[in-house]
């Protein structure tokens, strides 16, 4: 074979630069396109992880939203811890009507009557005075009554003579050479609770109230208050044993500070007593130590404080509490059955109502069984929507909801079967009230035994008003040595 040209040789030089050439561009493409793979990779990654902060960040925010929206109408919070200025969130399931608001015709006021004060002056219970206007010496007159009260320092001497002996015998009341009536007493006493008024406060007002000449302190009014708690014993224990033979009784409890800790009032409601309690917690071993609920055996009407359940033989639960919750689930996630399920409860309170007041004391067992069979049904529905809810919080706060309607089906729709059965546990709320506004108006107690203290009094009076007896009346009588007025 004869030499390759100088030709050849040329181009198959220019062939293997160009060869060359070509291997070095695929390999800084190789190259390139590995860098961007993993650019690509890392672009994903991150932008994964910024739609996971930013699905945090919506979930935070709405959270966020539902804190600041929530209140007394989709919460456990009392009224007074409503935004100001916030209108009013109420819920309930009246019917909206073409009715003006305030008294309707026919609608009993309270302004006293003519009979009413001439009863009470037969009565001889209270002082009566007569003023004269115009010529006496007619005959014709028009009688008009005036309601007052004659507020003013009176001193009672009190001499106490030797017996046929000779001895002096000082009964205990009048050991000091100047004391204190029961009318001070038990105005003092008053005004600690109705007033919610704090001892300085009660002092202060009865000393002007007396023209300067009572010389009360703050210590005396403890002293009153605490005089109170000792002779109310025999009264507290009568209350509980009727309480004790009660169907249903309803609870709640609320929290007060002691020396800046947490600390709680329970009471026990009826229809015509009501008892409180200071304690240290809400636990099971706190709530063993009280003796109302060792020996209970009817029905417990309560929030769903699950500790109670280990006492009573009975349990119903707080409907309008449930409401809130269904409102608040409804705001949160916009699914639909949370509404509806507060109308059906609502209904079934309101065809309740209308069969109680004719006398009747429960349902016919086939509507008991379609109104149950609805409860389970719009159960369902939420638990079909619950699949679709967005926020991640909303949705667990919702299935809890439903988890818990279920488990405690019974306890929530026992009303049904027993009318005697509150539909709520309101006016066990609305008897904690008082003791609110005083945590809210003396920042809680010094000791324990000022928290004590006011339980006994609190359950005194707030008994005496829902039987509507005299509250100074009676207080007198505790003070002058009457053992128990219930």
């Amino acid at each position: 074979m004869g030499r390759k040209s100088s030709y050849e040789n040329g181009m198959y030089q220019q062939l293997m630069e160009i060869m060359g050439r070509l291997d070095t561009i695929e390999k800084e493409h190789k190259k390139e396109t590995g860098e961007l793979k993993t650019e690509i990779a890392d672009l994903k990654k991150e932008n994964r992880l910024l739609r996971q902060e930013n699905q945090l960040l919506k979930d935070d925010n709405a959270r966020l939203k539902s804190i600041i929206n929530n209140d007394s109408s989709n919460t456990s919070l009392p009224p007074s811890a409503d935004q100001k200025g916030k209108p009013a969130n109420t819920y309930n399931g009246r019917k909206k009507t073409e009715r003006k608001t305030g008294g309707q015709k026919g609608h009993k006021g309270t302004t006293l009557s003519k009979a009413e004060i001439e009863e009470k002056i037969a009565s001889g219970r209270y002082r009566h005075e007569v003023k004269t206007i115009g010529n006496t010496s007619r005959q014709k007159y028009v009688t008009k009554y005036v309601v007052d009260l004659a507020v003013e320092p009176v001193i009672t001497e009190v001499r106490i003579y030797a017996d046929e002996n000779g001895v002096l015998r000082i009964p205990a009341e009048y050991r000091s050479d100047v004391t204190y009536g029961a009318n001070v007493k038990a105005l003092a006493v008053s005004l600690y609770s109705e007033g919610v008024m704090s001892n300085d406060r009660i002092a202060s007002f009865l000393n002007s109230a007396g023209n300067g000449e009572l010389n009360l302190s703050e210590g005396s009014i403890y002293g009153f208050c605490k005089k109170m708690e000792n002779v109310s014993v025999t009264s507290i224990i009568n209350l509980e044993k009727e309480q004790l033979n009660q169907k249903v009784v309803a609870t709640d409890a609320t929290t007060v500070t002691v020396n800046g800790k947490l600390n709680y009032i329970r009471n026990f409601s009826t229809d015509n007593s009501v008892i409180y309690h200071a304690m240290s917690s809400k636990s099971i071993d706190a709530l063993k130590e009280l003796n109302f609920l060792k020996c209970y055996v009817g029905t417990l009407l309560h929030d769903h404080e699950t500790a109670l359940y280990h006492f009573g033989t009975e349990h119903a639960e707080c409907n309008v509490h449930i409401i809130r919750y269904l409102r608040k689930n409804t705001e949160e996630t916009g699914n639909i059955w949370s509404d509806e399920m507060i109308s059906h409860l609502c209904e079934m309170n309101r065809k309740r109502k209308a069969l109680a007041e004719q006398g009747i004391c429960s349902f016919p067992m086939e509507t008991i069984k379609e109104y149950e069979e609805k409860y389970f049904s719009l159960l369902e529905k939420g638990c079909a929507e619950n699949k679709t809810t967005v926020h991640k919080y909303a949705k667990q706060e919702e299935k809890a909801l439903l988890n818990r309607m279920d488990k405690y089906s019974h306890n929530h729709l026992l009303f049904l079967h027993d009318f005697s059965v509150p539909f709520d546990d309101n006016i066990s709320e609305r008897d904690l009230r008082k003791a609110k506004n005083r945590q809210k108006m003396a920042v809680g107690f010094r000791k324990e035994s000022g928290n004590t203290m006011y339980c006994s009094i609190m359950t005194i009076i707030e008994t005496l008003k829902k039987r509507k007896m005299g509250i100074i009346e009676n207080l007198k009588m505790l003070f002058t040595g009457t053992p128990a007025i219930f």
